[in-house]
């Protein structure tokens, strides 16, 4: 029992655990070492043509000269009357020939614990002692001669009741190869596998709850670009979700697997939000423009398999766009407003997944990358609602000689759902070779029933969590093992949001790791605080660009989404991916502001004492503009006032999609001279939009000095105008009266009486005029 403690306090190995299955891949004998050795048994085949048969070039001995490779166990768990099949291969790694050779089968021991079970699983080269004698007799696989380099395929069935198995539990099961070379005559092993033969005939009592999380989880693929049509089709950065959609891709293969297995979904609603927006008409970037997207078919038919998957089966839904909790807590919490798109994620991801897929979700837990917490990271997760939080017991550690429950209560109405480290690791690595998929699902099982026999009369809960992304082969791994329990032996199946309400185990911890114990590879993954800042900015020119847009909901739905997706934990181990991704809204969204500017304007000359001052406002939007001011400031008040006796004046702005305002302010001048002029647009609530514009008005002012000397000049002009007027008109009257005096001269005799005379004293004649 005290070995049990030793898994529970080890974080587990799984790069140990597929180094030793990968070995046979590292390098190869050229295939002509082979042939110069000899001719190989007729079922040889050339090392390199099978999968897992690749060999290396070094002088290897030992038990490690031959690769064997275990590429099936059926049944995976046997009871009584079954009879086991193994089959695999052996590939000679050495450089010479490996003669009189047989395959063999070694059963036991029993394993008594957990730990034993993963000391097991390291070994690597056979231990005389330790590993059992092989059964022998029938049981056996004959291969006269396998040349350096080269393979065998082999197959060996044996009944269960030939394995000595005596009692319920785990057993190491292993196939060898014997054989002798001519360096080293005299047969003895020369190479192992091993792996584990669960063995439980009846049902337990008590059988383990056991809960297992299937992740329909992906990277961001949608941009902040949409369409200017009405329904704002979406833009992609590419087209590659398709691949994984299509039948055979990995997501295909998780909703084709996961629709008959028992399992909880944990579905990133951005990944059905993309795959909704795909079953519809979307564009592709490409190069400098965007192509219409054309894998509408492939996205219908995923999303119609999944919908059809999750009819009546519990989903859990995380956060929009799957945020990095723990770079949130560790980086971005101190940039302000990081936090505060948490709420909002939580919110949109419960009608995202209730819309698309008709069903309801639980959007009450946070899933922090590989389980692993520290206080700031439970802050974080649960500052947006979230009462459950999802760790691994490699984060929370207990020193127990069993596996406890996984729900455990952390006070603040918090419960931490431990998965179990070592199970929620067993299907990483490389699961496309045969062998390393059996080994996979063979320790999987036999580590679920030594749980359930640790204690066998007390029932437990315990969840799994695997790998967020699993590949189609690890995802067909994860089935394989999942179908080796449908028997129902000693697990059965429970939902996440059921297994977060089991009874605690009062003996399980409920301390939070501290910081320093968090884990320094996952701490160098994180997004750096420049991320967050570069989001910060982002969200602070969205929120000053949306108070002036007329339809803002066209551009703060998309830029908010992808805002979310900036933050999203895919983007963990692309650091460069994400800065793109992260420079590309943000430019786009500066490149929409910028469609609202000041139109640039020449200098002005102002002759007068008042005037008008027009500044011209552009909108080249597709929506109109509004809750805009037009701040026109005069550089010099001395010489030029605006809006009556003051230095500044703002007028509104109100444009039309595609229009251009002319707004005109009223100036008066004092004095000559250049005045700088400043034009700034500002939101309604003073925050300055776009850039300012600068001119010059060069007053030439009239005072009332010159005026009176103008107006002078000016009567003087027109006295000056009307005298010569007059003295020509009596010019020309008196011509004519001399013009008129010669005519009658020349027409009567000239009269020798003066004109005038004396006054006589006679009476005037009859008729005549009397001058009196």
């Amino acid at each position: 029992m005290a070995e049990a403690a030793d898994i529970q306090g080890t974080l587990p190995s799984p790069a140990r655990r597929w180094l030793r299955r990968t070995a046979s891949l590292l390098a190869g004998a050229p295939l002509i070492a082979g042939l110069l050795q000899g001719a190989v048994a007729p079922s040889a085949v050339a090392a390199g043509t099978v999968e897992t048969s690749a060999v290396t070039a070094g002088n290897a001995t030992g038990s490690r000269t031959v690769d064997v490779s275990l590429d099936t166990l059926t049944p995976t768990a046997p009871v009584e009357g079954d009879t086991v099949t193994l089959s695999g291969t052996v590939t000679n790694q050495g450089k010479q020939t490996v003669t009189d050779a047989t395959v063999d089968v070694r059963v036991g021991p029993r394993m008594t614990s957990r730990s034993e079970i993963e000391q097991v699983s390291g070994r690597t080269g056979f231990r005389p002692g330790s590993d059992p004698s092989p059964l022998g007799g029938q049981y056996t696989v004959k291969v006269p001669r396998l040349a350096a380099g080269f393979s065998q395929e082999f197959r060996l069935s044996v009944p269960v009741d030939k394995l000595g198995l005596d009692d319920e539990g785990v057993y190491q099961l292993g196939v060898s190869l014997s054989g002798q070379t001519s360096s080293q005559p005299g047969k003895r092993v020369l190479g192992i596998e091993r792996t584990f033969l669960p063995y439980q005939p009846e049902a337990t009592e008590k059988k383990t709850q056991l809960t297992y999380l299937w992740p329909l989880i992906s990277s961001a693929h949608v941009s902040a670009e949409t369409g200017t049509d009405d329904q704002q089709t979406p833009v992609f950065e590419n087209d590659d979700l398709a691949a994984e959609l299509a039948p055979g891709g990995r997501l295909d293969q998780m909703v084709t697997l996961g629709k008959e297995l028992p399992i909880t979904w944990v579905i990133d609603p951005d990944l059905l939000a993309t795959v909704d927006a795909m079953t519809k008409s979307y564009q592709v970037k490409d190069g400098t423009g965007t192509v219409p997207g054309t894998k509408q078919t492939v996205a219908k038919r995923w999303m119609d398999s999944l919908q059809k998957a999750v009819v009546g089966r519990k989903v859990v839904a995380l956060p929009f766009a799957d945020p990095d909790i723990a770079s949130l807590a560790h980086r971005g919490k101190d940039v302000p407003g990081s936090l505060s798109h948490l709420q909002p994620a939580t919110e949109l991801a419960g009608t995202t997944v209730e819309t698309i897929l008709h069903v309801k979700p639980s959007t009450d837990f946070s899933w922090p990358v590989d389980g692993a917490v520290d206080p700031s990271i439970m802050d974080v997760a649960t500052s947006a609602g979230a009462h459950k939080v999802i760790a691994r017991s490699d984060s929370f550690r207990d020193d127990l000689p069993y596996t406890p429950t996984a729900a455990r209560p952390i006070g603040g109405g918090t419960t931490a759902v431990v998965s179990d480290a070592y199970l929620s690791t067993a299907f990483e690595g490389d699961m496309l070779p045969a062998g390393n998929s059996t080994l996979a699902v063979q320790e999987f099982l036999a580590q679920t029933l030594a749980v359930t026999l640790e204690q066998p009369d007390r029932q437990r809960s315990i969840v799994v969590a695997p790998q967020r992304v699993p590949t189609a082969s690890q995802a067909q791994s994860m089935a394989d093992g999942l179908r080796g329990l449908s028997a129902q032996r000693w697990t059965q199946p429970l939902d996440l949001t059921a297994a977060s309400a089991v009874k605690p185990d009062p003996e399980a911890s409920t301390k939070v790791p501290s910081a320093s114990r968090y884990p320094r590879q996952l701490r160098k993954q994180e997004l750096p605080v420049e991320a967050f800042r570069d989001m910060k900015d982002t969200r602070a020119d969205l929120d000053d660009f949306k108070v002036v847009l007329t339809q803002a909901d066209r551009v703060v739905t998309p830029f908010g989404n992808a805002i979310s997706r900036e933050m999203s934990t895919s983007w963990r181990g692309q650091a460069p991916a994400a800065s793109l991704y992260r420079i590309t809204v943000h430019q786009y969204l500066q490149s929409l502001t910028r469609e609202v500017q000041l139109v640039e304007k020449s200098d002005l000359t102002l002759s007068g004492r008042s005037a008008t001052i027009p500044v011209t406002v552009q909108n080249k939007l597709l929506q109109g503009v509004d809750d805009l001011v037009l701040r026109l400031t005069s550089g010099n008040k001395t010489r030029l006032k605006l809006n009556g006796d003051d230095d500044v004046a703002e007028l509104p702005v109100k444009i039309a999609a595609g229009h251009s305002q002319s707004v005109k302010f009223t100036a008066s001048a004092n004095a000559n001279g250049p005045v700088p002029m400043t034009a700034q647009l500002f939101t309604t609530d003073g925050t300055p939009y776009g850039k300012p514009m600068t001119f010059t008005v060069k007053v030439s002012e009239i005072t009332p000095t010159v005026m009176l000397v103008i107006a002078g000049g000016v009567l003087l002009l027109v006295l000056a105008g009307a005298r010569m007027y007059t003295q020509r008109k009596r010019a020309a009257a008196r011509n004519a009266e001399a013009e008129a005096a010669e005519a009658g001269d020349s027409e009567q005799p000239s009269d020798p009486t003066p004109d005038t005379g004396p006054e006589s004293g006679d009476p005037s004649g009859a008729g005549e005029k009397v001058d009196r």
